[in-house]
């Protein structure tokens, strides 16, 4: 049996194209909540607030689970409200945070979907 090459593609045309291109700030966005995510403790946070019967959670709330200080558990739920992933309500002298409405499906389906055309077509 005897192998045959082929000739290279015709000029302009491409044989490992890409199929789908994303979007350069389409790409950064989704970059910036995977790395908001790309902590444990941050993704603990979410989880238990996920978990509220209310939907929500007080910082005050948060520093025991996580057995963490209050300020630290401060500036990782400012890194997910400002990823997209929280909502921040003060009240008072409290601050209580909720999972903004279907982000994470969002982000899946930003990963999933394209804002500009495929290369090379």
């Amino acid at each position: 049996m005897t192998i045959t090459e082929t000739a290279p593609p015709a000029t302009g045309a491409s044989c490992c194209a890409p199929a789908v291109a994303l979007d350069p700030e389409v790409a950064r966005e989704i970059a910036h909540s995977f790395k908001a995510l790309s902590d444990p403790a941050r993704v603990q946070l979410m989880a238990i607030i996920a978990a509220q019967p209310e939907g929500e959670a007080c910082v005050c709330d948060l520093t025991g689970p996580v057995a963490l200080s209050q300020p630290t558990v401060s500036h990782h739920l400012k890194i997910l409200v400002d990823a997209g992933l929280l909502d921040r309500e003060q009240r008072g002298r409290w601050a209580y945070y909720s999972l903004k409405p279907s982000a994470l499906t969002q982000l899946a389906v930003s990963m999933a979907s394209t804002s500009a055309p495929a290369l090379g077509r």
